[in-house]
């Protein structure tokens, strides 16, 4: 039975270390192999060089690809983030009501000065557009 005593303070210090930097090398791998795949300017034949480099020498492979496209990388998740972005807010734009209240009560308005509606039907529209 392993206690305490057996196991001191410096080797617990020791195996945090080591796991913390096991699994930062493991997250940066897939950092690394997911942007291969998504790189547009290499050819597959490129982007089979990198995986079977990754694959074969793994901590080279991680290192030589981070030192050869680092910049790279940090562009494309920039271009990547603003294209993301771009596609959300042309998304909401589609999806939400054009002008709402106010702009109603505007349109309304035009009508009572034009004469094409009353003074009375244009105190029901503004209500109906204050009340939604």
């Amino acid at each position: 039975m392993v206690i305490a005593a057996d196991y001191p303070f410096l080797d617990v210090f020791w195996t945090m270390l080591v796991f913390f930097a096991w699994v930062s090398w493991i997250m940066i791998l897939f950092r690394v192999l997911g942007d291969i795949f998504r790189r547009q300017d290499a050819s597959g034949w490129a982007k089979a060089g990198w995986i079977v480099f990754v694959i074969v020498l793994p901590f080279l492979g991680v290192l030589i690809y981070l030192i050869a496209n680092g910049d790279e990388m940090g562009k494309r998740d920039v271009e990547q983030s603003r294209a993301a972005r771009a596609e959300f807010d042309d998304y909401v734009k589609s999806v939400s009501a054009p002008g709402g209240a106010a702009a109603e009560i505007e349109k309304a308005k035009q009508l009572l000065d034009s004469g094409a509606i009353s003074q009375a039907e244009f105190d029901s529209i503004k209500a109906k557009a204050i009340a939604e």
